[in-house]
């Protein structure tokens, strides 16, 4: 078996790299650069992470996708929205808000695809590791299981071999991806889990706020010191 992680240096795909390399090998980390507001930082950190863990690393460039893509996430003339903790599940204001002003168009949809070339020219049972989630899978559509199966079915047509999704954090929330993480002594001083660039993530935006959240859950004191500069 073939596999193949998309790989953006964050939480959720490192993660779901570890719990898939507990039973199987990885064959190569793709991390895709859209221009984001962290091209650099992701694309570091994933070097970073691939390297540790011994995985060859491509970059994958899409400046069309930067061209069509006018949120804060690439858009550095327009604010970053950032949430407090009580508002991260709040699924029908703020949350929904805040995965709008930075929503890419069909982002996950295009990198699954694109990824799927490679995957189909690996041979048989072709598989692609992505870090989907359940907490996001709220306001992110397209980090849902709903989203997966769609587009394994997808594949069934699209590809000779049958490329296949997989995702071992799509159940989870991030406080139990972080467990995992512990469990599975993942390098968290590698990981960018920020929208920001800059020399340390940022510790307001909606993605550090959620890691922050999980780290404290399970109690990382030590982790969010080392990360964001203090509990």
């Amino acid at each position: 078996m073939s596999g193949i992680v998309l790989l953006s240096g964050g939480l959720d795909s490192t993660v779901a790299m570890a719990l898939y390399l507990e039973k199987h090998a990885v064959d190569l980390a793709i991390t895709f650069d859209y221009g984001q507001r962290a091209n650099e930082q992701e694309i570091s950190a994933a070097r970073n992470l691939a390297e540790y863990y011994h995985i060859p690393h491509k970059v994958v460039s899409l400046p069309f996708l930067q061209e069509q893509t006018f949120s804060a996430l690439v858009n550095r003339s327009e604010e970053l929205p950032l949430l407090e903790f009580r508002e991260l599940d709040d699924l029908e204001g703020q949350a929904q808000k805040s995965a709008r002003q930075v929503w890419v168009p069909n982002r996950n949809g295009l990198f699954l695809n694109i990824a799927a070339v490679y995957a189909e020219n690996m041979g048989e049972q072709a598989v692609l590791i992505t870090g989907f989630n359940s907490e996001e899978a709220a306001t992110f559509p397209d980090n849902s299981l709903e989203f997966m199966a769609a587009i394994n079915r997808c594949f069934t047509f699209s590809t000779q071999n049958h490329v296949t999704v997989v995702s071992e954090t799509s159940i989870l929330t991030k406080r139990e991806i972080v467990r995992e993480g512990l469990r599975l002594h993942v390098p968290f001083e590698y990981i960018w889990s920020c929208y920001e660039s800059g020399e340390r993530i940022c510790g307001q935006c909606e993605s550090c706020q959620r890691l922050k959240r999980a780290l404290l859950a399970n109690e990382a004191d030590r982790l969010v010191t080392q990360l964001f500069g203090s509990v």
